[in-house]
């Protein structure tokens, strides 16, 4: 069995959001999309050869005024562990961007590591061996 790529797909509140940050943020482009041009239900991202989907967790007219905690709850349980050769850079670009992390640490086993949260929660660890 050939396996050649990952691709996860993540439930998002907001896709604007969601966009705002992958995007804009961490530098994604929009691969392709499904739904309304201005927003989108559905989005498949690439940067280099990273590839993520989001999904709208609420069609439009069904969507609460706020995320459900019985949806995002668990969603601290999910990471992304990003290949990034230089994690000081991406902790200063990040910085530079808006964004609050903790600064990058060393971990026992010997991999440089960044966290930070997107905007539903969902882990986001930027890393490679110190």
């Amino acid at each position: 069995m050939e396996i050649q790529s990952l691709c996860p797909l993540l439930q998002v509140y907001d896709m604007y959001t969601s966009l705002h940050f992958y995007v804009g943020t961490l530098g994604f482009e929009v691969r392709d999309s499904a739904g309304e041009k201005d927003d989108p239900g559905w989005v498949w991202l690439t940067r280099q050869d990273v590839n993520l989907m989001l999904n709208t967790q609420y069609e439009t007219p069904v969507r609460p005024g706020s995320p459900e905690s019985v949806r995002t709850s668990n969603h601290r349980d999910t990471i992304l562990y990003l290949g990034c050769p230089d994690v000081d850079g991406a902790y200063a670009e990040l910085m530079d961007k808006g964004c609050d992390p903790e600064p990058p640490l060393i971990t026992p086993y010997g991999m440089k590591q960044l966290y930070l949260s997107d905007p539903d929660g969902y882990g986001i660890c930027f890393q490679w061996r110190a």
